[in-house]
């Protein structure tokens, strides 16, 4: 029997999230405005952030995968991350 690979919208799409009503990200969109390259955009994995019409970043927490990507990335360190309360965030499925 062969199996199909999945890309990596589909195995995002197997993955499970329990949404906690705090956000576990919070970014000082202050300081988040004098970056001028961005790098969370182009690395989350999960595309949680986006740059809207006057250059602000705008995100979104539900959906995250919790690989503190957006965190290691930000060359301005503007980004707080902690891991949501156990039984909340990502539940990885079918591995």
């Amino acid at each position: 029997m062969s199996y199909r690979k999945l890309s990596v919208e589909e195995r995002i799409a197997l993955t499970k999230f329990e949404v906690y009503g705090d956000p576990h990200i919070k970014i000082d969109v202050e300081k988040c405005r004098k970056c001028s390259i961005k790098p969370c955009v182009y690395s989350c994995p999960a595309g949680l952030y986006q740059i809207d019409e006057t250059g602000n970043i705008k995100f979104t927490y539900e959906g995250c995968l919790e690989c503190g990507t957006c965190r290691i990335v930000c060359p301005l360190n503007v980004v707080r991350w902690d891991y949501p309360p156990g039984g909340f965030g990502v539940i990885y499925r079918f591995g």
